[in-house]
């Protein structure tokens, strides 16, 4: 029978430290068991029944006595040179893979996945997914942008935005457009409720019952909508909305309305209307910068939660769905507050232009 080892010496700092280790959940499952094996051993306990006990071998619990030994808690959770699990594939590889993600597309496809990744390179695809997380790398998603192009960028931008940030006193701050096309569609077949365990159904295919106009202003101050729904979104219609919005906001208040660079927003008959109505003044977003307009936001909301899965079996009916939701938001409405300034957008904008800039040179 081996004589079991002698105590190993260890302070009472070293002891607590140890004992606190030993019984985390969140550190490394292997510093767990190397503080229960130095614990054992300072009690005493024989180097057979420690590695037993925490599952090691008799060497493991050795070489740990002989490190603590020697460093103490120094180095306590730095793997020596040589030891632990060897990696299952060269920096090259990794490097290469990375290239190629970057850098190039497989044949017959738009990107690489890690099922084509991994048999390019001659790894596993779970090998594939480990870099690409290291690294950030997403190649299955893309992001859309558009850069303005519009010389008066800056100019409109902080015109916009200073509306938002800093209104004018005794003014309405109108931000509006039109939701064009919008669709009464109508399903083949009936649809199934809601079940347990169940999600409701609904048909693929549907009848298209025709199509209407939202000529729409949010109040940017306090989130109410005015709108009316049209036939058509010419330059008639509009003067027609702007009589509504004319009618709805309490004189004596001047009216600042975003919008965007639509033909009719700048028609003659516009204009002239325009000029007989004064306390109308018009701002214009840049082009291709419709995140700009708040209405935009609203009218995801409209979408999502009126039409995408509403049934209209006639124009009448969607017309009356969003006059209904138009209703009850405004009843309990809620602004939409901007809170980017000109300035950092302007930074952004600068920085996007300089990537795209140079990845065009390339």
């Amino acid at each position: 029978m081996n004589k079991a080892a002698a105590p190993l010496l260890m302070s009472t700092g070293q002891r607590e430290a140890l004992t606190v280790l030993s019984r985390s959940s969140t550190v490394a499952h292997r510093q767990v068991q190397r503080a229960k094996v130095l614990l054992m051993a300072g009690d005493g306990v024989a180097n057979s029944q420690i590695a037993a006990t925490v599952g090691v071998t008799p060497v493991t619990v050795r070489a740990w006595r002989t490190r603590f030994a020697e460093e103490g808690l120094a180095k306590f959770a730095v793997v020596r040179g040589g030891r632990g699990r060897k990696p299952g594939i060269s920096p090259e590889q990794i490097e290469e893979i990375v290239r190629l993600t970057q850098h190039e597309k497989p044949s017959g496809a738009t990107h690489w996945s890690c099922r084509s990744m991994a048999k390019q390179v001659g790894v596993s695809p779970a090998t594939v997914q480990r870099i690409w997380s290291g690294r950030g790398l997403k190649p299955h998603l893309v992001k859309t942008f558009k850069l303005s192009n519009d010389p008066l960028f800056e100019e409109k931008l902080i015109d916009v935005v200073g509306l938002y940030l800093n209104p004018p006193e005794k003014a309405v701050v109108l931000c509006m457009d039109e939701k064009t096309s919008i669709q009464a569609l109508d399903h083949t077949q009936a649809s199934l409720p809601m079940t347990k365990g169940r999600a409701g159904t609904t048909t693929s295919d549907y009848k298209r019952h025709g199509t209407t106009t939202l000529f729409a202003a949010l109040n940017a101050l306090d989130g109410t909508v005015i709108g009316s729904c049209m036939d058509k979104h010419r330059h008639e219609e509009f003067l027609k909305f702007l009589r509504t919005v004319d009618r709805e906001v309490p004189k004596g208040h001047a009216v600042h309305m975003i919008l965007d660079n639509y033909a009719t927003h700048k028609h003659k008959d516009v204009l002239a209307w325009l000029a007989k109505h004064p306390r109308f003044q018009l701002h214009f977003t840049p082009t291709s910068s419709s995140w700009l307009n708040l209405v935009e936001r609203w009218f995801r909301e409209l979408t999502g939660k009126a039409l995408r899965r509403g049934v209209f079996h006639s124009v009448p009916d969607l017309i009356a769905a969003i006059e209904e939701y138009m209703k009850v938001h405004n009843n309990e409405p809620k602004p939409l507050v901007w809170t980017a300034t000109a300035e950092s957008i302007l930074t952004k904008v600068c920085r996007g232009r300089v990537a795209l800039n140079q990845a065009v040179s390339q």
